[in-house]
């Protein structure tokens, strides 16, 4: 038996979107840049696709830009924001659990002399909008704030912290690429001048992601070259990726009020049948206020590489909050971050359903799970 459980990695392309692809990856190759037919089919093509990308999130068309992934459009919308703020306004804010598309960039961006503060999260993932308000200062240019965290799941209070952002004269961004395909997205109701989507989460190609940029909010390109994505991103577009995006958003759009409810269903009754196997498990991030597919447990006594690698030998692809650097494991920093210490962040293990998950794959699952676990713990 073959299972996938790591749809928070990526999702398998649908084969609806596939279908759509196919004609730009053959007959209709035009660069959407040429004046001639070639090209105006191409551009036709792409703009269709940010048409139904703005309507996933309420958006205006002209408020979406692409780029080559996610971590691309985090990168765009960290850097090009603080490049185009005002004299003064230095400082970032973003928090201890974001994704290293944000951390990495807040990190580059200390070494070229902006101030950057990280704000820390409570033992289930939350940030407290408190905290985000005790660091803001008329310094602050940027805070950004993840929607939905891709390790545990938790889902952050984004709408009250970018009230607090604008209220200082700051802009808000939040990585959504986690939550699209599962809840809601209203820009205009969050209010927030930026954010973060990639079409690999949602069922559509690797490869190419978007960035929300509000009307009027102020942002420096960090490609340069073409005037493509009006002159915020430069380079050819990848018309075949860009038409899938446009697809993945139209299904996601009719399919996510029934997916939600399903995997919230899934994942609990899986939730119970490991804690009825492995009674000491622990469930990390917040129990409710959590992505419908998420389950992330650590459980004492038990390498998650390890269990992880036993779980693949069973047919089971899952994941793990460790990241291999230098040839090492290193725990994850979300698990560090929510007060884990080093031996059970590194038994983190998490577990992300998709629309083809069925229950009798984790049944299989969790009796699995719970046999290498009761092996590994010499039992």
């Amino acid at each position: 038996m073959e299972i996938y459980l790591d749809y928070a990695a990526t999702t398998p392309l649908d084969p609806e979107v596939l279908s759509v692809m196919l004609p730009f990856l053959s007959e209709n190759f035009g660069n959407a840049s040429s004046i001639h037919r070639y090209g105006r089919t191409a551009r036709a093509a792409m703009d269709t696709a940010r048409e139904h990308i703005a309507d996933l999130i309420n958006a205006d068309f002209a408020e979406i830009y692409f780029t080559g992934s996610g971590t691309e459009a985090d990168n765009l919308a960290l850097f090009g924001t603080m490049a185009a703020t005002t004299a003064g306004k230095n400082h970032l804010i973003t928090t201890a659990i974001e994704h290293h598309a944000v951390l990495h960039p807040a990190h580059a961006l200390q070494t070229q002399g902006f101030e950057v503060t990280v704000v820390p999260v409570d033992s289930e993932g939350r940030v407290s909008p408190k905290d985000i308000e005790a660091a803001i200062t008329d310094k602050t240019a940027l805070v950004s704030v993840m929607h939905a965290n891709n390790e545990i799941g938790t889902i952050q209070p984004i709408k009250e912290i970018a009230e607090i952002a604008h209220a200082r004269g700051a802009k808000f961004h939040t990585d959504a690429v986690q939550t699209i395909g599962q809840s809601k997205i209203d820009v205009r109701d969050l209010d927030c001048d930026l954010l973060t989507l990639s079409a690999h989460k949602i069922y559509g190609p690797q490869g190419v992601g978007a960035l929300y940029i509000k009307q009027g909010t102020k942002i420096n390109p960090q490609t340069h070259g073409g005037a493509q994505e009006r002159e915020k991103r430069a380079g050819t577009e990848n018309i075949a990726a860009i038409v899938g995006f446009g697809h993945a958003a139209i299904l996601t759009q009719s399919r996510r009020e029934t997916d939600a409810p399903l995997l919230t269903n899934l994942r609990d009754g899986f939730l119970s049948r490991l804690r009825d196997a492995i009674p000491d498990l622990r469930l990390n991030g917040h129990p409710t206020l959590r992505l419908a597919n998420n389950l992330n447990v650590s459980v004492s006594g038990v390498e998650g590489p390890t269990l992880l690698m036993n779980l693949d030998r069973h047919g089971i692809a899952a994941s793990s909050g460790s990241a291999c650097s230098s040839g090492s494991i290193e725990p994850s920093h979300v698990l560090k971050a929510i007060g884990l210490n080093d031996t059970l962040a590194s038994s983190g293990v998490r577990f992300s359903l998709g629309r083809l998950t069925t229950e009798d794959e984790l049944e299989y699952t969790a009796e699995t799970f719970s046999a290498i676990v009761a092996k590994m713990r010499g039992r």
